[in-house]
Order: structure tokens, then C-alpha cells, then sequence
């Protein structure tokens, strides 16, 4: 017997021809996250991936294997040879193994039998490693309908045996989607917003605005903490980093005060855009979602996309604050986004913000600045991060 971890694929699966393609990127990708952890091999056979010979660093590799987009459910295993006799005492010792730290009942044996050429089927198997372990326990029993555990066999090429899985974010593997440029700011929803677009397989780098020094170097620091976290799930990010105040200074001399937030946005994706035809980006991304502030009616967001030509993906469009909250708790970036540090939406911000902006009025406004002038300085002014 072979104790390995069996990952579960989700949308994967369903890919067709194109399904190696996206397997290699996800082993690729699940490589990256191990690659600290010494000798180990990876294996697949009939719809799930096997890593053998990572034991002794079982849990730790689960939780990072966890953050890897592309997998569904990870279990640790026994591997055993398709003899009955074999699986019986994998069953059995990890059914010991279960109730030796948990006060459990009840169990129910379920059966995968992928090779059909098999001589017992699926329920004869379940019956005979269920009776083998109730004769060899004391106070366990069958519950077919609500168990207070399951007992997995699935027969392959070998027999795989488990009881625990652990529950990943599904989604497709990083890098099979192209690439998108976030603008990542330090509040709750950007950070959720590149989290869930790499969920779709967007390789996702991020571009950041401040207003230094009118905001502090410690909200430029929060952003990058910001960007570590998301990094996990991400892979390596550069943040391209974007002093916006020269540009906001102009718009407060020139522009009426009340469309300071649209005109500031504006350059914003303008700024992204020319990132992304230098840097190979096929797509923005933001936080965006409808209605919360005054740059987010529809009447803004509508404004704002005619600024840029590369399309603007806001995966939180239509979502409840207290969804996107639960997300940003459960993905760990909650914490470190509520901290008290000002953003450069924050400076010169007007005190009766438009929220029904019209187009012609606010190209009207921007005929007072030189665009492309102030666009260029504040690329040539960037600097760039590494998260690795």
C-alpha cells in the first residue's frame, strides 16, 4: 500500500481535444506551488492526477494545492493493487485512522469503478468493503442516507482508497484564459476581482495608482501586502505602480470640481490601456460594482468605457457587498484591505460628486488638458514590483 494525494479536475474534464492542453498547464501549475518540497512524481489515469511521494508533507501540500485553480477536490489516498483482500485493509485502516481521533457512528462505503472490466461491480464492492469493516470495529455502523462519514474506493488501473476531501475553488487552471492587467486598488473588492478572474484562467498582473506624497508610502506598502495574498492564487503578479497627482492637480485647475472622480478614472484606464498594448494585456479589470459609489452608476461605468478601447471585465458587477466581503475573508485579503490607509481616490475628492455624467460633457472638460502629455509622464514615472 502507497499513500499518495488524488486531485479531482472540475471544468477540465469537459474540454475535448483541448483537455491535455489544460491538464499540462494545471500540473504545471501545481508544480509551481510544490516546488519547495523535494523529491515527489505526478501521475494521471482516467480523470484524476496523483502525486506519489508526498507523505511526509501531506497537509501542507494540500493547503497550498487548495489555491490552485483548476481542481475541485484533494484527498489523501491509499493506493493498493485491485486485489479485494488489498482494499479491504485500506479501508479499514483509514476508517481506524478516522475514528481514532473523531467520535463517528455511522459510515457508508461508495464505489467508482472506472475500468468496467472489473469482475464485482460498484455495489458488490461497496458491500464487501463495508462488511469487512464492521466486522473488524466495534459500535460502527451503515447508514446508507445520512453518514456521519463516506468511505471512497474507486478502481482504476490500481485501487485508490480515501475518506477526506478537501474542497478547492474549482475553475480553470492560470494562464489558459490570456492575460489581464487589474487596477488594484487597497479597498475590499479589486483584490476579489483579480481572485475571481484567475478562477476563469486569466493571468492576472496589476497596475496600481497613488497620489504620493499627498497619500502615504504606507498605503502604497498595504497595496502590495494586498497583492502577496492574491499572489497565492494567482502565481507571480508585477505591479506596475502609478503616481496619479500631477494628472489629478491638472483636472482640479482645469475641470469642474464635481467630475473629478469620472475624469480621474478615465485616465486611469487610459493609463492601463497603454500598459497593456506595451506589455501583451488582452483585458482590464476592476472592482467596479454597479451603484456602490458615484464612479459606479451606470451612467459612470458608461462614461468610463468610452475612455479605452480594450475591453473592461467587472466580475463583481452585479454582486452583493456582502458576498464580495465573504469571498475577501475566505481568500484572507479582508483583513489587510480594511486597514485605515487613504487611496489616491481620496485626494481632491469633490464634495457632491456627478453621478449622472454625460459623455459630451466630460469630453468637453478633458479638451482643457493635454492628455497624451500627462498620460506619457506618468508611464515614464512608474515603477514596477515583482511579487513572486
Amino acid at each position: 500500500m502507497e499513500r499518495v494525494i488524488s486531485v479531482s479536475l472540475g471544468e477540465i474534464v469537459l474540454k475535448g481535444l483541448n483537455r491535455k492542453y489544460f491538464e499540462d498547464r494545471l500540473i504545471k501549475n501545481m508544480k509551481r506551488v510544490l516546488r519547495d518540497f523535494g523529491e515527489y512524481s505526478i501521475y494521471k489515469e482516467q480523470g484524476k492526477i496523483y502525486l506519489e511521494g508526498l507523505h511526509d508533507h501531506q497537509e501542507d501540500a494540500i493547503k497550498r494545492l487548495r489555491k490552485v485553480f483548476g481542481l475541485v477536490y484533494i484527498s489523501p489516498c491509499i493506493r493498493t493493487s485491485r486485489e479485494m483482500e488489498d482494499i479491504r485493509e485500506a479501508g479499514l485502516t483509514l476508517v481506524k485512522e478516522k475514528l481514532h481521533g473523531d467520535k463517528m457512528t455511522t459510515f457508508k462505503v461508495e464505489t467508482s469503478r472506472s475500468d468496467k472490466r472489473y469482475p464485482l461491480k460498484s455495489p458488490e464492492i461497496s458491500r464487501d468493503v463495508g462488511g469487512y469493516v464492521l466486522k473488524n470495529t466495534e459500535n460502527l455502523k451503515v447508514d446508507v442516507h445520512n453518514p456521519d462519514f463516506m468511505l471512497y474506493v474507486d478502481i482504476k488501473e490500481y485501487g485508490y482508497v480515501y475518506i477526506d476531501r478537501t474542497k478547492a475553488y474549482g475553475g480553470l487552471p492560470i494562464g489558459t484564459n490570456g492575460k489581464g492587467l487589474l487596477l488594484l486598488s487597497g479597498g475590499i473588492d479589486s483584490p476579489v476581482a483579480g481572485f475571481m478572474m484567475a478562477k476563469r484562467g486569466v493571468e492576472v498582473d496589476a497596475v496600481h495608482f497613488h497620489s504620493y506624497p499627498f497619500t502615504s508610502q504606507r498605503a502604497e506598502e498595504k497595496v502590495l501586502d494586498l497583492a502577496k495574498i492574491v499572489s497565492m492564487y494567482t502565481g507571480p503578479m508585477m505591479i506596475y505602480s502609478i503616481n496619479l497627482l500631477n494628472i489629478q492637480k491638472e483636472i482640479s485647475k482645469n475641470c469642474p470640481e464635481d467630475e473629478m472622480t469620472i475624469l480621474s478614472r478615465r485616465f486611469m484606464m487610459r493609463i492601463a490601456e497603454e500598459i497593456s498594448k506595451k506589455r501583451g494585456y488582452q483585458v482590464l479589470i476592476t472592482g467596479e460594482n454597479l451603484g456602490q459609489v458615484a464612479s459606479q452608476t451606470i451612467y459612470s461605468v458608461d462614461v468610463i468605457n468610452r475612455s479605452v478601447q480594450m475591453p473592461i471585465l467587472r466580475p463583481l458587477i452585479g454582486m452583493d457587498k456582502v458576498d464580495i466581503i465573504e469571498i475577501s475573508k475566505d481568500i484572507e485579503t479582508y483583513e489587510t484591505s480594511i486597514k485605515p490607509f487613504e487611496d489616491c481616490c481620496s485626494v481632491f475628492l469633490p464634495k457632491h460628486p456627478v453621478t449622472r455624467p454625460k459623455i459630451e460633457d466630460i469630453e468637453e472638460s478633458e479638451r482643457a488638458l493635454d492628455i497624451e502629455t500627462l498620460i506619457q509622464e506618468a508611464i515614464e514615472g512608474m515603477k514596477i514590483v515583482n511579487i513572486q
